[in-house]
This record gives C-alpha cells, structure tokens and sequence, in this order.
C-alpha cells in the first residue's frame, strides 16, 4: 500500500474517532462541494492573482463544516498539487518551475483550513459575487 494512502486512512480514522461516522462523511461530503464551488468560481471569475483567494476561500468554507470538512479540504487540496507538482515535471522536467507557486497555493490553503480570513489574498477588482 502507498504511503499516501496510509496516510490518508489514519487522518480519516484520527478525524472520525471524536465523533461519529455519519457525522464525519456527511461534513466531509459537504466539504468536499465547498471546494468543488470554489474552483469553479475561480473558473468563472477567470481573474489574475485570484487563484490563492480561491485556495483560501474553498479550504475555509470547507473547515467551517466540522473535522470531515477540514480532512476533505486538506485531501483535494494536497491531491490537487501534488498532481500539479506531477504535471509540472512533465512540462518542464526539473527545471522547478511552479515550485514557488505550489508553496504559496499551499501556505493559502492552510491559512483558510485554520480559519483565516481568506480575503486577504483577494485581488482589488474581483467582483463582489466572489
């Protein structure tokens, strides 16, 4: 069995002991649409510098629903740069191009799974739908 897998079944079981299983799926679940909404705004808005606001919006709005929220928060959002982290050595080989870019999509991340104001990273001039 990977690592990561080992990894990911030990946070799942730590985060679900304090409290019950249906509980924790259904907070996860919600999490999990939380982040979905949050990338496709980003998506939509199709903003410059907008993408840490986004990383922090989604991971705060996702925390806010429990421990399942914050776990399904943290699982997307290392998945989704570790697969960036993949993509990009294809692309540039070992060049680190995007290394910088991953660190602070990921230090964003953290700042709104712990509940930090994600409005920090937002852009003067996105819309006030975002």
């Amino acid at each position: 069995m990977k690592l990561s897998t080992i990894i990911i079944l030990c946070s799942l079981i730590l985060g679900v002991s304090s409290q019950g299983w249906g509980t924790f799926l259904k907070q996860a679940g919600q999490g999990a649409k939380d982040m979905w909404r949050a990338y496709s705004d980003m998506k939509e808005a199709n903003y410059k510098n907008s993408d840490k606001y986004f990383h922090a919006r989604g991971n705060y709005d996702a925390a806010q629903r429990g421990p399942g929220g914050a776990w399904a928060a943290r699982v997307i959002s290392d998945g989704r740069e570790l697969s960036q982290r993949v993509t990009d050595r294809f692309k540039y080989g070992n060049s680190g191009h995007g290394v910088e870019d991953s660190r602070a999509d990921q230090e964003a991340n953290r700042h709104g799974r712990s509940g930090g104001d994600p409005n920090i990273y937002r852009p003067r001039g996105l819309p006030s739908k975002y």
